[in-house]
């Protein structure tokens, strides 16, 4: 009786871990090879609006302008100063930026800044909204491919957005940029791929007006974006990616990285265990492989988070083999983290070895560990507030 109790309980522990990775596995397979290139016509005569929000970017914004204006000369450009105690409005308007100054202390967050810019953008709206923070930068041609995009496909579309990093910056840095790289650009192609549609980024996303002007976007959620996309998805519409267009982000200090990977983690995992099981719900129900697909890649936790859960269900499988006398379970749990292991090497080796290398990579394992913290805190003392991550040139 004891030993068949022992085989259930390391079953149960190792189909669903299992399973979700095999999952994991198929999008990352499906993601090693770039999407197919795909050309609009007409796009020099979009009437483009790249719309930033900006809290207290004084010591960036006139250089994320500069940088916009070298690459898409012909768009407007709108700052919207969001509760700034700076001079991140003045700056910006110097710059050349149409300014939108918004000051409401109660409602704090990204998703209020977007809407009261789209509010200021009704006089005279634009054909194409593309949504850029206050510190990226827009990789040459990208915008022009966005903008197309939305406009002909009448519908959004989502950039590649990636962190990128100084030569000399730590391994763990490195391995973090890597991990995004993974999350941003190899999954989101397999999800292409899968479900023909993938989840927003918040940066590097352009909508249609007709599109943009009805949305829902006042919201304090810490990931604001993700929960954009999942409703998107539920009405039909879906996020394409183009990966060929690229947004990049300075990398935070080691330091700083930590806050601002628990506001990501946190809000993706708060997101996906109120709307991964409803979306493959709904997915049978309406027979959509775009439902399914976003719903099984909500189930997935972040790669470093999978990987803490992977050893302990091999530590748990392994002792009930003992009093089980059955390995299956632990062989078959083993297999999925080894599988798992093999495809991001994979994803190093296809389009990350330029960047990380491979000493660095090496010390994956401690990367891990590093975030254990958070996700000690997710259940300790979950984040539920937006709080902007400190530039890593701030003082």
């Amino acid at each position: 009786m004891m030993s068949t109790v022992a085989m259930l309980a390391a079953w149960l522990i190792a189909l669903p871990f299992s399973g979700v990775s095999l999952y994991l596995c198929w999008e990352i397979l499906c993601g090693l090879k770039s999407l197919p290139r795909r050309s609009f016509s007409g796009q020099a005569d979009i009437d483009i609006v790249i719309l930033v929000p900006a809290h207290n970017e004084a010591g960036g914004i006139a250089k994320t302008i500069h940088g916009v204006r070298s690459v898409l000369p012909q768009a407007r450009l709108l700052v919207v100063a969001d509760n700034c105690t700076d001079d991140t409005a003045s700056l910006a308007a110097d710059a050349g930026a149409e300014v939108a100054v918004r000051h409401d202390s109660s409602h704090r967050g990204k998703g209020f800044a977007l809407d009261f810019g789209r509010e200021h953008l009704r006089a005279a709206p634009p054909a194409v909204v593309i949504v850029l923070d206050a510190d990226c930068r827009l990789k040459s041609g990208s915008g022009e491919m966005l903008a197309s995009a939305a406009f002909h496909l009448d519908g959004p579309v989502q950039a590649t957005n990636l962190l990128v990093a100084s030569a000399q910056a730590p391994a763990l840095e490195g391995i973090s940029n890597f991990a995004m790289l993974v999350k941003n650009l190899v999954r989101a192609r397999g999800l292409m791929r899968i479900g023909g549609g993938i989840t927003l980024f918040g940066t590097g996303m352009a909508f249609p007006w007709n599109l943009f002007s009805q949305l829902d976007l006042a919201s304090a959620h810490l990931a604001e974006d993700l929960e954009l996309g999942l409703r998107l998805a539920r009405k039909g519409i879906r996020v394409e990616l183009i990966d060929e267009a690229v947004v990049t982000s300075p990398a935070a200090n080691v330091s700083d990285s930590r806050d601002q990977r628990r506001r990501w983690e946190h809000g993706f995992l708060n997101q996906a265990m109120s709307s991964s099981l409803p979306l493959l719900k709904l997915g049978l129900k309406n027979r959509s492989r775009h439902l399914l697909g976003l719903g099984a890649h909500m189930l997935v936790p972040p790669i470093a988070l999978h990987l803490l859960l992977g050893g302990f269900a091999m530590i748990s499988t392994a002792a009930l083999s003992l009093i089980s006398q059955s390995v299956s379970p632990f062989l078959t749990t083993l297999a999925s983290v080894c599988c798992l292991i093999i495809l991001l090497f994979l994803a190093w080796f296809k389009e990350g070895r330029q960047t990380l290398p491979f000493m660095a990579l090496v010390r994956a394992p401690m990367y891990v560990a590093w975030k254990i913290p958070i996700y000690l805190g997710f259940v300790r003392n979950r984040q539920t507030g937006w709080q902007r991550t400190r530039r890593p040139d701030e003082p």
